[in-house]
């Protein structure tokens, strides 16, 4: 299954990029990463088998393993693509938030957009880690 990330904004050379290259250089599953200008643009054609992650402040907060439990129930069901959408900074409005499969949030604490990339990609690593029994992610 691709893991695909769809963020509003460029991070550029930034210490947010070190970080979500870091991560995603990790990961066993394929992955996209695709960046849209803060305004228009266009987002990529949703095609049968994706399932649509936004997140947003209004989301669900999932344990990690109650994540990577979701990205395996997708995977085992044919799920071609998770598309993951981080807004711009006004996030996204009613009827975007209807769309999703799943709204995701990092907690209730508004966090740049450029930091929950980061924090976005490290959760896939983790996610993956945990369905692979790797000790990246321990008990305790």
């Amino acid at each position: 299954m691709l893991l695909h990330i769809v963020a509003r904004g460029r991070i550029g050379r930034s210490p947010e990029a070190e970080l979500v290259e870091r991560y995603v250089k990790r990961l066993s599953w394929p992955y996209k990463l695709t960046e849209l200008p803060d305004t228009g643009g266009k987002m990529p054609a949703v095609e049968h088998g994706c399932r649509i992650v936004m997140l947003d402040e209004t989301g669900q907060v999932l344990p990690s393993r109650d994540f990577a439990a979701t990205l395996e129930k997708w995977r085992d069901s044919a799920v071609r693509e998770a598309r993951f959408l981080i807004g711009a900074a006004d996030g996204f409005d009613d009827a975007q938030r209807a769309s999703a499969d799943l709204l995701l949030s990092f907690g209730r604490a508004t966090w740049p957009h450029l930091l929950a990339r980061a924090m976005l990609a490290e959760q896939l690593y983790r996610a993956t880690s945990i369905l692979a029994n790797h000790p990246y992610h321990r008990e305790g």
